[in-house]
């Protein structure tokens, strides 16, 4: 038989059916603590449960019995990376409902909490790192605007949209999100907007078709200036908006109004003095900025390992602590700051239902390891929006420490 060791006590059909022993630890884990969910793990005609019979219902059709010892090892990494391989998919259920799950579970810190459980894991992760079941190799991908087409709205904007219902489609998502920015920088016509980091230029066009602002882009995208240099040509709007591939230290002129909306998050933080200094040096006294970033809403910021091998490599999620500091420094008053947190679970299934429509087109060089790897992405986003420490900060800002908003938030 495939599957050898000691049986779990959660099997639930063929009793016959041995897991290995970090199989064996994985359903204790799960059927102690997974509270608000159930998985079950089909190996064969048999299938396992852990957890409980309320909440998501998941069901894990498991390949390849190292899929074990690497989520043992390795955590959601180590998941992902089983994800990619192919060692198991998912039969009954979504997956994120399943990760969903497993973070409101807060695994980690029962396994730091239960010195037995620590022990347990502790061997089980050497023992599969000397056996070599799971390896770090990073795979580098040619990742092209064709994959950002494949998933993304009308204008292209990678960055949590905003819902008024439930059933708010990712065109509606993505404008309403826009909409809010420029009623809260209160854009007006001919005035001058910079936005860092711009991608492909969707704010702006908005902006400029919206409101008649007179906008310029800041990106160190070839792909992205170039796409939006394009766009912006298409809209008719070459004579308001201006795209140039550049730092955001290069900046130059003044500017009525700043935003920057997915950009932060990407800063190192050795820069983010420089970052604000810069918005601070090219605003106009009575000027208005908003940043629009990813953040972390817990004292520590643990970086997601799979998130930043595959996906977003070197990346930061600030505490709101970090930009109120940096703006503090830099000599700008804090007017408003949001949480939108929970609209991006509802972006995130609206990309991950549109990238599971065209994932078939997409060229070859996106093989079906990489479909995967991105599907699992998308998958850990809508449970980090969920469940996580994870947020996703709108602060508004003036150069004015005088500035007064109205009395009802946009």
């Amino acid at each position: 038989m495939l599957f050898r060791g000691a049986p779990s006590h959660a099997v639930a059909a063929d009793p016959a059916v041995r897991l290995p022993a970090a199989g064996t630890f994985l359903v204790e884990l799960f059927d102690r603590f997974l509270t608000t969910g159930r998985v079950r793990f089909r190996i064969g005609a048999t299938e396992i449960c852990a957890g409980a019979p309320r909440g998501s219902d998941t069901a894990l059709r498991i390949h390849h019995p190292r899929f074990f010892a690497r989520v043992v090892r390795l955590g959601n990494l180590g998941l992902g990376e089983a994800f990619m391989a192919g060692d198991f998919t998912v039969e009954d259920g979504e997956l994120h409902e399943f990760l969903t799950a497993c973070l409101r579970a807060r695994l980690s810190e029962h396994l730091q909490g239960d010195l037995r459980l620590a022990a347990r894991a502790l061997y089980l992760r050497v023992r599969a790192t000397l056996a070599g079941t799971a390896r770090a190799v990073r795979h580098h991908y040619d990742v092209g605007n064709d994959l950002f087409e494949s998933f993304l709205d009308e204008s292209l904007t990678y960055s949590c949209g905003v819902a008024r219902s439930e059933g708010d489609d990712l065109d509606t998502l993505q404008r309403t999100k826009m909409d809010r920015i420029c009623r809260k920088l209160q854009l007006g016509p001919d005035q001058r907007l910079l936005d860092i980091g711009c991608g492909f230029g969707g704010l702006l066009i908005y902006a400029a078709r919206e409101h008649g602002v007179r906008g310029t882009g800041v990106t160190l995208s070839r792909a992205h200036a170039e796409g939006a240099r394009r766009r912006v040509a298409e809209a008719g709007l070459a004579n308001r908006i201006r795209i140039e591939m550049a730092d955001f230290r290069a900046v130059a002129g003044v500017y009525d109004r700043i935003v920057s909306v997915g950009m932060l998050e990407h800063v190192p933080r050795r820069l983010y003095q420089a970052y604000f200094h810069t918005i601070a040096c090219h605003l106009v006294p009575d000027g208005l900025g908003l940043v629009h970033s990813i953040g972390c809403n817990a004292r520590r910021n643990r970086h997601d390992p799979f998130i930043q091998k595959y996906i977003f490599p070197g990346s930061n999620q600030p505490r709101l602590s970090e930009i109120a500091r940096g703006l503090e420094h830099a000599g700008l008053a804090v007017l408003d700051v949001e949480n939108i947190v929970l609209h991006y679970a509802y972006t995130l299934l609206r990309w991950l239902e549109r990238f599971r429509a065209n994932r078939s087109s997409l060229p070859a060089r996106y093989d079906a390891p990489f479909q995967r790897m991105w599907e699992y992405y998308l998958h850990c986003g809508i449970a980090a929006a969920r469940a996580s420490d994870s947020a996703v900060y709108q602060v508004l800002f003036a150069a004015d420490h005088s500035a007064r908003l109205g009395l009802a938030r946009v």
